[in-house]
């Protein structure tokens, strides 16, 4: 670890006794700041160029929309953390081709949004706004951390026909876990954390913290989901998409791939295909195995 970022940890670690609000503020701040900021692969310039640009204002920040096709069958695009709307390409092209209405943005700190940070209540913000914009969504596709963004979004009003969930992060107690891991940040630090999102950011949602998890209230989501998951991913692990697949139970697919990882899911052919035909119609969890589902190795 960088000196600067162990005295850092050590600091806020012995403040998380005597000064628990800003401690709170201070770790939440290290926890919402993406890793760097992607930029838009030559594959994605031709997609990226044809987009209707827009922008959202999230606080003092800017998210940045993009839409393509007619504005009929709107389908929801959410990228990940320290990524962008870019990234989800492949499926926004493939979805175009069967006649839908793609819609991604950057989040703010992401892409070419403005600000240095984002969290999930600024996601859920600007997946409202879309919503309002738009209407209800044919379907959402979501990746990594947008899984756990979009499903809160959903269980608040926003609606949508299917989801589809791509190395999605599904427990808030796993994110936070791998964040505690990665820091060295104390409980205390991290309990601090959580009490600032709730009194300062939330105030109005009381345990909002709780509400964060796919297995909160699943049954306000009321639609069909495909997961998509590699037993190789190394950043979300595979744990999340059971979480998410036990909590929304029969509605629920889950296939499992091999040799992925975390961000060559996105670009795999066989991948894009099978999350464009759920999402046209084709076999839902009624008529398929809701337990994980070998896809092999692509």
């Amino acid at each position: 670890m960088h000196p600067k970022a162990l005295l850092v940890r050590t600091a806020l670690n012995a403040s998380a006794h005597v000064a628990p609000g800003p401690t709170g503020r201070a770790v939440f701040h290290l926890f919402v700041r993406p890793l760097g900021r992607a930029r838009v692969r030559p594959a994605e310039e031709r997609l990226m160029g044809a987009a209707r640009v827009d922008r959202i204002r999230v606080g003092r920040k800017e998210a940045v929309t993009y839409a393509w096709g007619d504005g009929e069958r709107p389908v929801l695009l959410v990228h990940g953390w320290s990524s962008r709307a870019s990234r989800l390409a492949a499926f926004a092209e493939a979805l175009l081709a069967r006649g839908y209405s793609p819609i991604a943005f950057d989040a703010p700190g992401n892409g070419d949004a403005t600000g240095r940070a984002s969290n999930i209540l600024e996601y859920r913000e600007i997946i409202r706004e879309l919503h309002a914009r738009h209407g209800d969504f044919d379907a959402v596709v979501a990746h990594s951390f947008g899984v756990v963004a979009s499903l809160f979004a959903l269980r608040d009003g926003v609606r949508t026909r299917r989801f589809v969930g791509i190395a999605g992060v599904g427990s808030f107690g796993l994110l936070t876990a791998a964040f505690r891991a990665m820091s060295g940040f104390g409980e205390r630090a991290l309990a601090a954390m959580r009490r600032h999102v709730e009194r300062q950011l939330a105030p109005e949602e009381p345990g909002v913290w709780g509400h964060f998890d796919a297995s909160w209230r699943p049954e306000d989501l009321g639609a069909p989901l495909l997961l998509i998951h590699d037993e190789t991913d190394d950043l979300v692990p595979l744990a999340h998409a059971h979480v998410i697949r036990k909590a929304h139970g029969a509605r629920a697919r889950l296939v499992v791939t091999q040799g992925l990882g975390h961000r060559r899911i996105l670009t795999d052919p066989q991948v894009v295909a099978e999350a464009v035909e759920f999402v046209v119609g084709g076999p839902g969890p009624a008529d398929a195995p809701t337990v994980p589902a070998e896809a092999g190795s692509r």
